[in-house]
């Protein structure tokens, strides 16, 4: 009897263990503040400076650590971000915005984005290229694009260090560990609030694909 009672809790023991092995890290995804993150990234790092308000304010420089830009020095149209970041510790799109910046390849990126902003708009404007669901550029007229794919991988190997950073970003901010699992929970989700934020800057003509798979021009 005692034998068989003692059994039955060793089962009971291990079928507890094993369910907590399998527990899934559920992570928050603050999607209107990714949104909203990525939008001030792109407005303030990809617009040449024709393109960028004419109000702006000359922040105070600190020099960065071991040479590398700082994001407020990049960003002079956010210069008042950290005061804010400071004084409002729920500002979650600033503090993401802040986050990513500090990513030395998400700059890199960055930079190289808008290098090769020119060519890309024009593959867009040809209808050559489309914007797809994931966040990602795809060849829609290969005969338009010939020559080009090399742009388009490119530009796909940057948005996805984007997406790859935002993800990680959103990790540090909830101060979550940062696994393959939890990276997993967040890449799809991160490079669907890119999509988004492409589709609303998209110009008229441009070929953009809808969270359902149609593609439309806008």
């Amino acid at each position: 009897m005692i034998r068989s009672i003692t059994k039955a809790v060793l089962v009971a023991l291990s079928a507890f263990l094993a369910a907590c092995a399998i527990i899934t890290v559920n992570v928050y995804f603050p999607e209107k503040d990714v949104k909203q993150a990525y939008k001030s990234l792109d407005e303030m790092l990809l617009k040449t400076e024709d393109e960028k308000p004419a109000e702006q304010v000359e922040p105070k420089k600190e020099e960065a650590p071991s040479g590398q830009t700082s994001f407020l020095d990049r960003l002079p149209s956010l210069s008042l971000v950290g005061a804010a970041h400071a004084a409002a510790q729920d500002n979650v799109a600033d503090d993401l915005a802040i986050e990513l910046s500090s990513i030395p390849e998400v700059l890199t990126a960055y930079d190289e984005m808008k290098a090769r902003l020119p060519q890309l708009d024009a593959l867009r404007d040809a209808g050559a290229v489309g914007e797809t669901a994931q966040g990602l550029v795809t060849v829609r007229d290969a005969a338009k694009a010939a020559g080009k794919e090399t742009i388009v991988k490119a530009e796909n190997e940057n948005r996805k260090t984007v997406i790859t950073g935002m993800a990680k970003a959103i990790l540090k901010i909830n101060k979550q560990k940062e696994s393959k699992e939890t990276l997993n929970q967040l890449l799809g989700k991160a490079a669907a609030s890119y999509a988004d934020t492409k589709r609303e800057q998209a110009r008229k003509g441009w070929w953009i694909q809808l969270q359902n798979g149609r593609w439309v021009q806008k």
